[in-house]
């Protein structure tokens, strides 16, 4: 099992948004409920980021999550950028969220690209599937 990276409420959040962990993703780690797609998605990246693997899982579609999760202590995400989003905001049921993620291993760096689909159940988003690009 991968250890969870420690990180402050006023260290910077890792997802880039330029809010402090405590400000931004930190609440939602912490067992809060992101109020947009857009929110769940930056607290998702922040959660690999940090290794936290129970985020990841809570806030993965039953249908779609599976019953563990290793994540590879030599994969380090260092960055978020979000390049569009749809639907997924306060009031909608379904949204998409393009984004790129940076990320760097011991021999490179690289960046994946997806679409994520989330959907809003019970007044909580859930993360269901992405289409890597």
């Amino acid at each position: 099992m991968v250890a969870a990276v420690p990180i402050a409420d006023g260290d910077r959040c890792p997802c880039r948004s330029r809010l402090t962990f405590g400000e931004c993703c930190g609440p939602y780690l912490a067992g809060g409920t992101p109020p947009t797609a857009v929110a769940l998605m930056r607290s998702r990246f922040t959660a690999y980021a940090l290794r936290d693997a129970d985020h990841l899982l809570r806030t993965w579609h039953a249908s779609t999550r599976p019953e563990a999760l290793e994540l590879d202590d030599d994969v380090a995400w260092v960055g978020l950028q979000i390049v569009d989003s749809a639907g997924g905001r306060e009031n909608d049921g379904t949204g998409t969220v393009h984004f790129r993620a940076s990320y760097r291993t011991p021999t490179d760096r690289s960046v994946m690209q997806e679409v994520s689909t989330f959907v809003k159940l019970a007044g909580a988003w859930f993360y269901v599937a992405g289409n890597v690009r």
